[in-house]
């Protein structure tokens, strides 16, 4: 059964970095992508960023890219997404996922399926 659970987040002021972690487990195939999504309270969960488990495959949005990078940890089952120059529109519960996703990972939420429980960031201005 894949696991993921995701590590870090916490607070800073605008223009501060964090570091998060996602460790996934109970994978057995090539091709799984880990995502991050973000979500205030009364807004849709938006999309960050995604990676292959293995490495390499980078996908951001728009509104983090030259901020945020993933890198993959030393553990190999892990990656970290690297938060740079944070905004206080960055704020809210960070939450990882994973899917198995052979033709590049993705941006929609349906194409993961297993989540973590979530990780709080705030950046104060």
């Amino acid at each position: 059964q894949v696991q993921v659970v995701e590590s870090g987040g916490g607070s800073v002021q605008t223009g501060g970095s964090l570091r998060l972690s996602c460790e996934a487990s109970g994978y057995e195939y090539f091709a799984w992508c880990l995502a991050w999504f973000r979500q205030v309270p009364g807004k849709e969960r938006e999309w960050v960023a995604a990676g292959k488990i293995e490495g390499g495959g980078t996908v951001y949005d728009d509104s983090v890219k030259g901020r945020f990078t993933i890198h993959q940890a030393n553990a190999k089952n892990t990656l970290y997404l690297q938060m740079n120059n944070l905004k206080p529109e960055d704020s809210g519960t960070y939450y990882c996922a994973a899917g198995r996703q052979e033709w590049g990972c993705t941006s929609v939420a349906v194409s993961y399926y297993v989540w973590g429980h979530g990780t709080q960031v705030t950046v104060s201005p």
